[in-house]
C-alpha cells in the first residue's frame, strides 16, 4: 500500500482512525451555518469537516428526474432537481470555509461532482478528495480526480466488486496509488443488518487499499434500528481494521432538510469519537503477553505447590504430600514433576509453600 498522509495524519497501520464528519446539505444554504457546524464537528473529535461541492446541472437531469422519484427520494416533498438546487453548497463561500476551518484546527474535505468543482478545490489546497459512491463508474471523472496525486477517498455503495476493481485500477492508471475505499450502503438511513461490514475486508484483501466505512445507521430513536444510536456500525467496522469513518453531522435532526434526519447530532458524534478512541485502545498491538493491570492476579488466581501434611528433613515428597492451591507462592504446578522422588532438606509444616531452598 502506498504511504497516506491527510494535512500530516497518516492513513492506516497503527495510526488513529480518520473520522469524517460530512454535513451534505445541513447548512441549510448558510455559511454561517456551515461554520458552525465546522466547530461542532471539532468539539466532538472530527478530524475532518466536509461539504459537497456540486451544481444541480451538472450533477442530475431535471428531464430524467421529472417523473422519476424512487427510495429515499419518495420522501421528498419537492421535485428532485430542486432538491439538488437547494442544496448546492455555493462555490464562492468555499474559500471561506477552508480558511474557517484551517483557522479552528479541522481539515476540510469537499466531495467534488464535476471537473470545475475539483480544479476550485485544488486551487483552494484540500488534503485530499472523497468521490460519492455514484460517481463509481464515471471512470473519466475518476481519472482526473486522481491526476492531482492527492489521497482519493472512495465510497463503494451500491457497488459490486468488479465495479470497485475498475475503479481502482482507473485512479492507478493515473499513477495514484493513494487509495482509501468506504464501505458503504447508499440508502439513508438503512438497515443495520445491510451494513455488511465484512465487505469491507474483502475489498482490503483483493485490492490492497486502505479501507473504511461511511454509515448511514441510526438509532432506534430516529426510526432506525441501531440499539446503539448509530455506533455499532462504525465500532465493529474500526475493529475490523477501518482506518476512515464517515457520518453524516448536524446540530439539530429535526430541521427542514434531505439529510438532517440520519445524521448524528453533536452528543450522538462525539459519543462515537470517545467510543472510536477507547476501542483503538482496547484493540492493542497484537502480542499475547502479561498486562500491566494483571500482573498481580497472576499470584492470587493461579496454584502453588503446599504440603499436605508434616514433611520431616530428609523424608521423600511424594505426590499425597503436596497439594496445589492458590495464591502462586514459591515452587509452581510446572515443577511438580521435579519435586516428587526429593527429599526434604527442611522440615515443612502441613499448610506452607514448598520453595526451592526446601528440597
Amino acid at each position: 500500500m502506498a504511504e497516506i498522509k491527510i494535512n500530516g495524519k497518516f492513513i492506516g497501520g497503527e495510526n488513529p482512525v480518520y473520522i469524517i464528519a460530512e454535513i451534505g446539505s445541513n447548512f441549510d444554504a448558510s455559511l454561517e451555518r456551515a461554520k458552525s457546524l465546522a466547530k461542532l464537528a471539532k468539539e466532538a473529535g472530527a478530524d475532518a469537516f466536509k461539504i459537497q461541492n456540486f451544481l444541480a446541472e451538472k450533477i442530475v437531469s431535471e428531464k430524467g428526474f421529472k417523473d422519476l422519484k424512487v427510495s429515499f427520494q419518495s420522501k421528498w416533498e419537492k421535485p428532485v432537481f430542486d432538491i439538488y438546487k437547494s442544496a448546492e453548497f455555493p462555490r464562492e463561500w468555499i474559500q471561506e470555509l477552508f480558511d474557517y476551518s484551517k483557522e479552528i484546527g479541522i481539515d476540510f474535505l469537499s466531495a467534488p461532482y464535476d471537473t470545475e468543482a475539483v480544479d476550485l478545490l485544488e486551487e483552494i489546497g484540500v488534503p485530499a478528495h472523497k468521490i460519492g459512491s455514484g460517481e463509481i463508474d464515471n471512470l473519466e471523472f475518476l481519472e482526473y480526480v486522481a491526476k492531482t496525486q492527492k489521497p482519493v477517498i472512495l465510497s463503494c455503495g451500491a457497488a459490486d466488486m468488479e465495479e470497485i476493481e475498475t475503479a481502482v485500477s482507473a485512479i492507478r492508471s493515473a499513477g495514484n496509488n493513494r487509495i482509501v475505499l468506504l464501505q458503504c450502503v447508499t440508502n439513508y438511513p438503512f438497515p443495520i443488518s445491510d451494513a455488511n461490514i465484512k465487505a469491507m475486508v474483502a475489498m482490503k484483501d483483493k485490492l490492497g487499499v486502505e479501507i473504511g466505512y461511511s454509515d448511514h445507521t441510526v438509532g432506534k430513536k430516529e426510526g432506525g434500528d441501531d440499539p446503539l444510536d448509530g455506533i455499532t456500525v462504525p465500532l465493529g467496522a474500526v475493529a475490523l481494521g477501518a482506518k476512515v469513518i464517515e457520518k453524516h453531522f448536524t446540530d439539530d435532526r429535526t430541521r427542514k432538510g434531505p439529510d438532517h434526519p440520519f445524521a448524528m447530532n453533536f452528543t450522538d458524534f462525539k459519543k462515537m469519537v470517545e467510543a472510536i478512541r477507547a476501542l483503538e485502545k482496547a484493540l492493542g498491538d497484537g502480542q499475547k503477553k502479561v498486562m500491566d493491570s494483571e500482573k498481580e492476579t497472576v499470584i492470587i488466581q493461579r496454584r502453588g505447590i503446599f504440603a499436605s501434611v508434616d514433611i520431616q528433613p530428609g523424608e521423600v515428597i511424594s505426590r499425597d504430600k503436596i497439594e496445589l492451591l492458590r495464591p502462586a507462592l514459591a515452587m509452581r504446578p510446572p515443577e511438580v514433576k521435579n519435586l516428587l522422588g526429593k527429599k526434604a532438606k527442611n522440615r515443612i509444616s502441613a499448610g506452607d509453600p514448598i520453595k526451592f531452598e526446601d528440597v
